[in-house]
């Protein structure tokens, strides 16, 4: 008889500690920015709260560092119980689920705001890879084999591809950001987190979505057959 191959689940890495300036520099930009942003906080919430029926704030369960899962928090941009008849499924550019006010707080980062509590709480850093939906990595995984590495870190609010990139639409996007976070993970610094926070303060006033979705020559696909390191070692003249 022959035997029928089935995927096998790759193992998660185990979590890598946060250096001290990390930590250090979550916790105190985490506090001021909920701190001095207390005011938009509120409008922010009332805004959702009048722009369409349903909670002011999202809760949806995501993979940590490790793996390990936890709920995560941003401003609803969808309309109620948005995939009850759907299931998990990727947001479009043109998705007739996200609100008037949803694409607005999407182009400009606002939605993730209160992610800082998360940061607060240890759950997440400031810069990192974008936590995942369980549902999708145990899905990517088989697709991705380097997709179970951006687990590595703990995930963070904003990203190298959240500043290079945009929303996941598709397996060769997913591919592409793949290739961001296991390039910060490599090269992760205080410089790098700087500047990640500065590009995404200036996506967030601009109201312009950020650059195109398009890839660096020096960022190979994650299959690509060439060695991590020398990609790698290209990047600090992109981030100077």
């Amino acid at each position: 008889m022959s035997r029928t191959s089935t995927p096998t689940r790759r193992a998660l890495p185990v979590a890598v500690p946060d250096p001290l300036w990390k930590i250090l520099l979550d916790r105190s930009v985490a506090l001021a920015m909920l701190v001095c942003g207390a005011p938009l906080f509120v409008l922010l919430a009332i805004l959702v709260k009048l722009s369409s029926k349903g909670p002011v704030l999202y809760r949806q369960e995501r993979a940590g560092a490790g793996g390990v899962p936890f709920t995560i928090l941003k401003f609803r941009t969808m309309v109620a119980d948005a995939e009850k008849s759907t299931g998990p499924v990727w947001a479009q550019s043109s998705d007739p689920r996200i609100t008037s006010l949803g694409r607005i707080l999407r182009a400009t980062h606002l939605d993730e705001l209160p992610q800082l509590f998360n940061v607060l709480h240890g759950e997440m850093s400031l810069v990192g890879p974008r936590p995942e939906r369980p549902y999708f990595v145990e899905k990517l995984q088989a697709d991705i084999p380097s997709y179970v590495a951006r687990l590595a870190v703990k995930p963070g609010v904003t990203g190298l591809a959240q500043v290079l990139h945009v929303y996941d639409c598709d397996l060769r996007s997913a591919r592409r950001k793949v290739a961001y976070d296991r390039l910060y993970i490599q090269r992760r610094s205080l410089g790098l987190d700087l500047w990640i926070i500065l590009k995404t303060a200036i996506r967030m006033m601009s109201f312009a979505g950020g650059p195109k979705a398009t890839v660096p020559a020096t960022i190979p696909e994650p299959t690509a057959r060439r060695s991590a390191p020398r990609v790698l070692e290209r990047i600090p003249s992109r981030v100077a």
